[in-house]
């Protein structure tokens, strides 16, 4: 059996991740973009397996196969009662007739409730796989963005501290100089000081982090 339309895309996606960038200085995160992923995601949702048409199809032939057993129990029904009118004076060949009826419409309803019940349960199975297959595949989505959510939150803080250490390190060197460092500077909470201007660019708390902005820089 060659591979389905539904088993593709799920192939898109591994190949997808695999072929996004690595996070700096980690060996198993990588750098998704987010909207190539969502338009992965949205073929996915596209590529209606042929299951869930199936399933679909059944429960809207349910009715149709009711109706048809049900018009063939009244015709059989008909047909005899008819039959048995014309033999109303023969009583014993008329019980028989009932008789006949009796079986037939029996046969008839028992066979009735044998399709629907293949249909219902076909159908409940159908119902269930297609969604936990879905479920499957949009938990692992999840775990992919939120791995290179974490992935870039963390990159992101590396960076501001490799920044902070490096203007440490600048202004340790600017006081073995002899210079004065402390003209016009104001000292944060890790007594590193910072000049004029510099106060705000370093003001963590006032800092609102965009994880979408920040993404797009570093890609």
């Amino acid at each position: 059996m060659g591979t389905s339309r539904i088993e593709q895309s799920i192939e898109d996606i591994y190949e997808f991740i695999e072929g996004c960038r690595p996070q700096p200085l980690s060996s198993n995160k990588v750098i998704v973009p987010k909207d190539e992923l969502y338009d992965l995601l949205d073929e996915l949702r596209l590529r209606t397996p042929d299951e869930i048409k199936r399933y679909r199809k059944v429960l809207q032939n349910r009715e149709a196969i009711m109706a048809d057993a049900e018009e063939r129990a009244a015709n059989i029904i008909e047909e005899t009662k008819k039959r048995s009118e014309a033999l109303v004076n023969e009583s014993e060949i008329m019980q028989q007739a009932f008789e006949q009826a009796n079986q037939v419409v029996t046969q008839a309803t028992e066979e009735a409730r044998r399709i629907l019940e293949e249909a219902n349960a076909e159908a409940d199975q159908i119902r269930m796989g297609a969604l936990s297959y879905t479920n499957d595949l949009l938990s692992n989505a999840e775990q992919a963005l939120s791995t290179a959510y974490e992935g870039a939150m963390n990159h992101y803080q590396g960076l501001t501290q490799m920044l902070k250490d490096s203007l440490t390190v600048v202004q340790n060197n600017r006081a073995e100089l002899g210079m004065d460092p402390a003209a016009g500077a104001v000292q944060d909470s890790d007594g590193i000081q910072l000049g004029d201007g510099e106060e705000d660019a370093f003001n963590m708390e006032e800092f609102n982090f965009d994880a979408d902005t920040f993404l797009e820089d570093i890609d």
